[in-house]
């Protein structure tokens, strides 16, 4: 009786250390990143490529904000890699003098297929409303609070690169 006893006891505690353990397989990326650009009309900004740089994340003192006589230039900004619960996230943002004219995802990732899913749904919602505020303060999209987090974050430090609050 107690060889039974100790048999069930055992199973049941096995059962239940294999269906609480978690894996962390690879991160999934998607193929293209989305990305949202303002109406050649509404930004104001050219499209060509030769006014365009791109920044890395600047050393303390190193100026890279647009300034008034530079405030027709297009200059890319990214912001940092933020890690969150479910994946990483990062933001490329580009800048005509003080305006955002557009928002793309440089990364995100996601840890299991269910927040690739939410990532799909919410990343264009973002990068709208990001452009709609023209700053980082946007709304959390439901059901997506850790990539919003985390896409704020990261777009706020490329906004403070580019000396826009």
């Amino acid at each position: 009786m107690k060889r039974v006893l100790l048999s069930v006891t055992g199973t049941v505690l096995g059962v239940v250390a294999l269906l609480s353990f978690k894996s962390h397989g690879q991160a999934v990326i998607g193929g293209a990143l989305p990305s949202a650009t303002l109406p050649a009309a509404a930004g104001g900004a050219t499209s060509s490529g030769a006014s365009q740089s791109t920044s890395a994340p600047p050393t303390p003192g190193a100026g890279t904000r647009a300034t008034s006589t530079a405030a027709s230039a297009t200059k890319t900004y990214l912001g940092t890699a933020v890690q969150t619960q479910y994946g990483v996230v990062q933001v490329k943002v580009t800048v005509a003098g003080t305006k955002i004219t557009n928002v793309a995802f440089a990364q995100l990732t996601a840890f299991d297929g269910r927040s690739q899913e939410i990532n799909s749904q919410a990343a264009p919602i973002l990068l709208q409303e990001t452009l709609s505020a023209q700053s980082a303060q946007i709304d959390t999209v439901s059901g997506a609070s850790y990539t919003t987090d985390g896409y704020v974050q990261s777009l706020q430090s490329a906004l403070d690169q580019a000396g826009i609050q």
